[in-house]
């Protein structure tokens, strides 16, 4: 579905680095620190910004290389993006009929009313939450093979949230070859949708793994000074100092339960893995070993 190849682009002060590969029938997290390069990555592979160097390959195509019919196969949403103020849905109906021939009027109208999304009311004097929905809505509304989504859930309520989340889980659901790449920073939405999880770290790749792994072999091992220098680090991934020692993340939660029985170790999530992965103390592992 997407290759990355490679892939550079630089600006004044950041430099994204990144080669990466998304296969159908999966839904991938985008994870990382604000200008980590997340943003740019999606950018990239919806075209929207040119490579420095490197390949992007999106559906066996470059974007550059795209035609009316290839971009009707992806579904965007992006946060900073949206119609007219003054529009309503049903102008944005008009929009969408002339856009996509794969448009079906019907059930987008269908979605709207599930969703409580006026048809006559300007989009100006919709909620957060209301435009949120009509973005998504837009991106699923065409039979897109593949779905790109920045933040589409950021700023809403619990609620409106996990409308959204059905939406796209029900949507995925109705074809195994259909795959989407969706950032945020609300570690609970990813957990409970995404296959795998992609975490970008200044510029780079850090990690790729499955979101079932991540949450059940993963863990975090809290331990004293004293004991941070007797503790195997064979499968410690990065720690961080604390006032009472050290925090650290290993990728085998299992073998330090079971040769460390009395030593504290907690269940991992995106959010512990983000702060000990980015936020680590890079020389401490290399200054024990």
């Amino acid at each position: 579905m997407i290759r990355l190849d490679k892939l550079t682009k630089e600006y004044k002060d950041f430099k994204l680095d990144i080669s990466l590969e998304l296969q159908p029938g999966t839904v991938y997290g985008l994870i990382g620190k604000n200008g980590a390069g997340k943003s740019t990555t999606i950018k990239a592979i919806l075209g929207l910004i040119r490579p420095t160097s490197g390949t992007v390959e999106v559906l066996g195509k470059s974007p550059s290389d795209f035609t009316a019919k290839d971009k009707a196969l992806i579904g965007a949403c992006l946060a900073d993006s949206g119609f007219g103020r003054t529009l309503t849905v049903n102008d944005v109906i008009c929009i969408l009929k002339k856009m996509y021939t794969d448009f079906n009027e019907e059930r987008f109208k269908k979605q709207c009313l599930d969703q409580g999304l006026p048809f006559d009311k300007s989009l100006g004097d919709f909620s957060t939450g209301m435009k949120a929905k009509l973005r998504v809505l837009c991106a699923l509304c065409h039979n897109a093979k593949l779905l790109v989504l920045d933040e589409p859930t950021a700023g809403l309520d619990i609620l409106a949230r996990n409308d959204i989340l059905d939406m796209l889980r029900n949507y995925m659901a109705e074809d195994e070859e259909r795959c989407m790449l969706i950032s945020s920073h609300i570690s609970s939405d990813l957990e409970g949708l995404c296959d795998k999880i992609l975490m970008i770290g200044e510029g780079r790749l850090v990690l790729e793994e499955d979101t079932d792994i991540l949450l059940g072999k993963y863990g975090i091992i809290k331990v004293n000074d004293e004991s941070f220098k007797t503790l195997d680090k064979s499968y410690i991934v990065s720690a961080k100092k604390q006032p009472y020692g050290y925090d650290c993340l290993t990728n085998e939660k299992q073998f330090y339960m079971e040769n460390y029985p009395t030593t504290a170790i907690e269940n991992s999530n995106i959010d512990s893995l983000i702060m000990l992965m980015l936020g680590s103390d890079k020389n401490a592992l290399k200054e024990e070993k």
